[in-house]
């Protein structure tokens, strides 16, 4: 029998539990009634063993649509607190997989946990700790914003008083008492985003968050996202705009066809293709003599010039070698910036772009 005190994701409470190696337990923090799981870890003779704890586990996903796999065999996991970005092209499946993960759809085969449980043996205890924003969002038109928002937050069993504070900070206070069938589709989008947020939700699904919004729309939700992480929020996020999914998370996971074809980090995923990142070199006055000498650096793929402005493409460790370079053919730098891979490039030759 091991002897285990954890601390409450929540309210921060101690609680200590029993069980034997490998044995799982469902728990209710006696202080504010959160429910979670525990596994305690198979004794193992190494001490490398590592606890580490997964928000959404989904193992082995398969969906048929009328013959036709929309998913494939799909396995990734989301570590509690992180903001995964989940990228693909048009058709790709990853609406159908959110669905999936939402249980909002049944699946052909494959096992999906939230928070330890799973969304089909256990699915009320699964959705309790999410807040979902899908991609088409829908609200009563005749209700107004507030109504709306105190509708929802008696499904949710969520206390209504927060519901006025989030409506400012999303820039709708002065909208609350106007019928939700008078607003644009950038307040719309801003309406769901609230009702995402609605019970403090653990995990955050949002699909295709920043459509129709303007700019200041779209910075007010990366700021959210930003803020829900620093709390410990887990954010699962679909976007076309690779920009934006490259600002907030620190994973992503590639989907085409239905398959998962690549799951890291940005810079880990840039690595693996080899992309290269781009510096550019603003310097005093170019000269023929400083073209050459950087074109001859080894590890120099590319060289293009505008002005006196000089982009190199090459390997992380010819970077030195041509700042040496350009100073040895008497170049003065005036400012010099490294451009490392973006999201898009990564997205690009991962997808066939």
């Amino acid at each position: 029998m091991i002897t285990k005190t954890i601390i409450c994701s929540n309210c921060k409470n101690k609680v200590t539990l029993q069980g034997n190696p490998g044995e799982k337990v469902y728990i209710t923090c006696p202080n504010c009634n959160k429910k979670g799981v525990f596994t305690f870890l198979e004794e193992k003779t190494d001490l490398k063993t590592t606890n580490e704890s997964y928000a959404i586990e989904v193992d082995n996903l398969t969906k048929f649509y009328n013959g036709f796999k929309a998913i494939d065999n799909l396995s990734f996991k989301v570590k509690q607190g992180e903001v995964f970005g989940f990228l693909g092209p048009n058709g790709a499946g990853k609406t159908t997989t959110i669905k999936a993960i939402l249980g909002l759809i049944l699946t052909s085969s494959g096992e999906i946990t939230i928070n330890g449980f799973d969304i089909r043996k256990h699915e009320k205890e699964a959705k309790r700790n999410i807040g979902y924003h899908p991609e088409h969002v829908a609200f009563y038109d005749n209700l107004t914003a507030l109504q709306n928002l105190y509708f929802y937050s008696e499904i949710k069993n969520a206390p209504k008083r927060d519901c006025m504070g989030l409506l400012e900070e999303f820039g709708l206070g002065e909208e609350l008492r106007k019928r939700v069938g008078e607003f644009s589709k950038g307040m719309i989008q801003r309406l769901g985003m609230i009702r995402a947020l609605i019970g403090n939700p653990s995990i955050l699904v949002m699909d295709e968050p920043t459509i129709g919004l303007d700019p200041r729309g779209v910075l007010l939700v990366r700021e959210k996202i930003r803020e829900l992480n620093k709390r410990g929020t887990t954010v699962f996020i679909s976007s076309h705009i690779l920009s934006e999914v490259q600002e907030v998370c620190d994973r992503v996971g590639i989907i085409n066809k239905g398959v998962l074809i690549a799951q890291d980090t940005i810079s880990e995923l840039s690595k693996k293709l080899k992309i290269k990142p781009k510096i550019s070199i603003e310097l005093e006055k170019i000269s023929d003599i400083i073209l050459e000498a950087v074109k001859r650096v080894e590890g120099v793929d590319k060289v293009e010039t505008s002005g006196n402005n000089i982009e190199i493409i090459c390997n992380p460790e010819a970077r030195a070698k041509v700042i040496l370079a350009i100073e040895k053919a008497g170049g003065k730098i005036i400012n010099l910036q490294t451009k490392e891979p973006s999201l898009e490039e990564v997205f690009m030759k991962y997808t066939g772009g």
